[in-house]
C-alpha cells in the first residue's frame, strides 16, 4: 500500500499530464513521463509516448465541449493510477527517488501553464447583499492555470 504522499505525487501527475498538453510544456512532460513509466526500456517508453499521444488526441477531440471537463478527469485518474501502480512495484529505495523526478515534471508543467486567475474590478458600484447596484464599469480579467 502507498503513502499519502505518494500518492499525492501520483495524482498531481496525473493532473499535470493533463494540464500540459497542448501547451508549450507538453514536449518535456511527454518525454519525462515516457522516461519515467518506461524504466529504460526502449519498448515501454515508446508505449508511453503512444499512450500520451493518444492522451492528448481525446483533449484536443472534446475541447470546449460540455464533456470536456469529464474527460479531462477521466484521463487525469488514468494517469494517476497508471503513476500509483509504477509506484506499488518499485523497490521501495527507488520509490521516493522517482516521486522526486514526477514532482520535478509538476512543476515544470506548472511554471509553463498560462496561469490562470479571476479579476473583478468593480467602480461606481453599490453592494447590497449578494446584488451589486448601479451603474459602473465591471472589467473581469480570467486566467486559468
Amino acid at each position: 500500500m502507498l503513502v499519502e504522499g505518494l500518492i499525492a505525487v501520483a495524482g498531481a501527475g496525473g493532473g499535470a499530464i493533463v494540464q500540459a498538453a497542448g501547451t508549450d510544456a507538453w514536449a518535456g512532460i511527454r518525454s519525462g513521463v515516457a522516461r519515467i513509466l518506461g524504466r529504460g526500456e526502449a519498448g515501454r517508453e515508446q508505449a508511453e509516448l503512444e499512450r500520451l499521444d493518444q492522451t492528448r488526441a481525446e483533449l484536443e477531440s472534446a475541447g470546449d465541449s460540455p464533456e470536456a471537463e469529464r474527460v479531462q478527469t477521466v484521463l487525469a485518474t488514468r494517469w494517476q493510477t497508471r503513476l500509483e501502480m509504477l509506484f506499488e512495484q518499485l523497490p521501495e529505495e527507488e520509490r521516493q527517488q522517482v516521486a522526486a523526478e514526477l514532482q520535478a515534471l509538476v512543476e515544470q508543467a506548472h511554471s509553463q501553464t498560462p496561469v490562470q486567475n479571476t479579476h473583478n474590478n468593480f467602480s461606481n458600484a453599490t453592494f447590497t447583499d449578494s446584488q451589486v447596484l448601479g451603474s459602473g464599469t465591471q472589467n473581469n480579467t480570467i486566467n486559468r492555470r
